[in-house]
């Protein structure tokens, strides 16, 4: 079967199955540049791909710049797509699953506490003097990230009508297609008030359903606020952390570690489908090994 229909079947199966709309582009971007460097190569049938084809195409995405995460993740994904074929009895076995993820560096950015006063001043400051959509929207939408950990496609999705102002509670469409509601602090509550009024009165009483939006009223993108984020970094010029949604999510998640919150409790807000993702981040920002040695050292009952 020519690779370029078995990716059209596969794309086709992956939308019919639901998957998110960022799952499958994903999908689309990777497995394009899979098959052109197959067409390159003279390989056009799913059939006489080989684990040395997998294996040449990933050293040459290495060789471009892609670092062992981003070539695990397109791994990934030419693993499904060949799974798929399988189903559909093209192929017998995968080449895919003799090739092992490549080990990736564990280095998670974070904000400091630095970090976020710059980010947030410079808001404030915008805020204050020109009280600007733009500038009180992404104010909020930084706010919104650190005060809830949320994903940027779940805050993008966020509707007025998901939040309860009464039970401070955030209802959230999450990454494993199911809603989850989680509690959310009354300062953040306050600020997601404050600018509800701002939006009520800047759009004449025409508030759009979504509580995120552009300056026409239309529901932001999730693409729309990594642009944000891109024109900030440039501003902030922070040299030791990358800017981005996910880096707010990690900061999140870390704050609460450190604050002593339990791993039952972060997995829940965290909404990871498995606790062994949140005990690794325990792991990695846990002060507990840090109170234990200071309590219980040798050398702290001996004169030294």
């Amino acid at each position: 079967m020519l690779i370029k229909f078995a990716l059209q079947d596969f794309l086709e199966d992956r939308e019919f199955k639901n998957v998110s709309q960022s799952t499958l582009e994903s999908y689309k971007v990777i497995l394009k540049q899979f098959e052109d460097f197959c067409t390159t190569n003279e390989l056009l049938n799913v059939e006489d791909i080989t684990v040395n084809t997998i294996k040449k195409y990933l050293i040459y995405c290495q060789k471009k710049g892609n670092n062992a995460t981003t070539t695990n993740s397109k791994l990934q994904r030419i693993r499904a797509f060949l799974n798929y074929m399988i189903e559909c009895e093209v192929i017998e076995k995968n080449p895919a699953k003799k090739i092992q993820k490549a080990r990736e560096d564990i280095k998670i950015d974070v904000f400091t506490d630095y970090h976020i006063k710059q980010m947030l001043n410079y808001y404030r400051r915008l805020k204050n003097r020109e009280h600007a959509f733009h500038s009180y929207r992404d104010y909020t939408i930084i706010v919104t990230l650190l005060g809830t950990g949320v994903r940027l496609s779940e805050m993008c999705a966020l509707k007025w009508s998901d939040i309860d102002f009464t039970q401070q509670t955030m209802s959230l469409f999450g990454k494993n297609r199911k809603r989850e509601t989680i509690p959310v602090t009354e300062k953040c509550m306050k600020e997601l008030s404050a600018y509800k009024v701002f939006c009520e009165q800047h759009f004449k009483g025409n508030l759009n359903e979504y509580i995120f939006t552009n300056q026409k009223n239309e529901q932001i993108t999730p693409n729309a606020v990594k642009n944000v984020f891109k024109r900030l970094s440039k501003i902030m010029n922070f040299r030791d952390v990358r800017l981005s949604s996910h880096t707010f999510r990690h900061t999140f998640c870390q704050k609460c570690i450190q604050a002593g919150m339990s791993t039952f409790a972060i997995q829940k807000l965290m909404r990871h489908s498995n606790i062994s993702v949140t005990e690794k981040y325990a792991a990695m920002w846990g002060n507990d090994l840090k109170e234990q040695n200071d309590r219980y050292n040798p050398l702290n009952n001996l004169e030294v």
